[in-house]
């Protein structure tokens, strides 16, 4: 793990415990600043410009979901990443609680050797200034956390720090997001853990924008979106992007449906089935309708038209 390049805050539990689970922190031990209240985070926060904050359930004058949301709900630090550490003795049900608070994550002890600082070092992966933008637009399957159902949605630009994306459907305050997408010119999909800094009106109907921040991204995905950004690849519209993803079209009665091409998941094939108006309906502005899966590609697409026979 690479030197810190700002302080962490912690409070709920005791800093020195951390440097035990951790002890790749002891070099930087200085950078470790134990805090007492939690009224008193987002002041130091804002004084230290902090990027992540330990936290633990024994806070003297807050609750820890309380403390959580306090950091989502102040723009000043609601792009904090925060991790939270639950005693083996507490009570289960806390770890979900703290995820649905807004933490980015949240590990009951005793922790195998490593998994602190493996966490640790994702959280403060993240660069914090603004990268060049590359107009990319490829398919994205998103899964907001904790689990939900997931959406097909597009990305409109990335850089190193995040994407431009276009989803279907609204999305809750600072939702994090596992993210699948393609690029032009790239064979295999990209994956990354996103967070919703913002929402985007310069993205049009049918959907709604979200600036979306990557808070962590495997090293071949990330070694991709160098590149692209870079210009070390280029950048060319694949067939499916001429097409803007649609493999057929149907039309029944008032309406069009347009049945995208397949995109992989990790338990199957899935298709997106979108219509509008068939007054109104020009390639690619279909609203979303619904999603079937199945095992293959031919199966989604198979499973799509049968949805329509009987539900279209």
């Amino acid at each position: 793990m690479p030197t810190l390049p700002t302080p962490i805050l912690v409070a709920g539990l005791d800093a020195r415990s951390l440097l035990l689970e951790a002890p790749v922190l002891q070099r930087d031990q200085d950078l470790i600043v134990q805090e007492e209240w939690g009224r008193d985070l987002l002041p130091r926060l804002a004084q230290t410009r902090a990027r992540l904050v330990v936290l633990g359930p024994r806070l003297p004058d807050l609750e820890l979901t309380d403390a959580v949301r306090r950091i989502r709900s102040s723009p000043m630090t609601r792009r904090v990443s925060v991790l939270v550490l639950v005693p083996a003795a507490d009570p289960p049900g806390v770890e979900a609680a703290a995820i649905e608070a807004g933490a980015n994550a949240a590990l009951r002890r005793p922790l195998e050797r490593g998994v602190l600082e493996s966490w640790i070092a994702k959280l403060l992966a993240v660069p914090r200034r603004i990268e060049t933008r590359i107009p990319v637009q490829g398919q994205v399957v998103g899964t907001p956390r904790p689990a939900a159902l997931h959406f097909c949605g597009l990305t409109r630009n990335v850089s190193l720090n995040g994407m431009l994306l276009a989803s279907p459907v609204k999305l809750g305050p600072s939702p994090d997001l596992d993210l699948e997408f393609s690029v032009s010119g790239v064979a295999h999909r990209l994956r990354a853990l996103g967070r919703v800094v913002r929402e985007a009106p310069e993205v049009g109907w049918p959907y709604l924008g979200y600036g979306v921040e990557f808070l962590f991204m495997p090293p071949e995905s990330q070694e991709v979106v160098g590149a692209l950004v870079g210009r070390r690849l280029p950048l060319f519209p694949s067939k499916q992007q001429l097409s803007l993803g649609i493999h057929s079209t149907v039309r029944r009665e008032e309406w069009v449906y347009e049945i995208l091409e397949p995109v992989p998941r990790d338990t199957g094939w899935q298709a997106e089935i979108r219509r509008a108006t068939r007054a109104g309906w020009r390639p690619g502005i279909a609203g979303p309708f619904f999603v079937v899966e199945a095992g293959s590609p031919e199966g989604a697409l198979r499973a799509a038209r049968d949805f329509l026979v009987r539900y279209g």
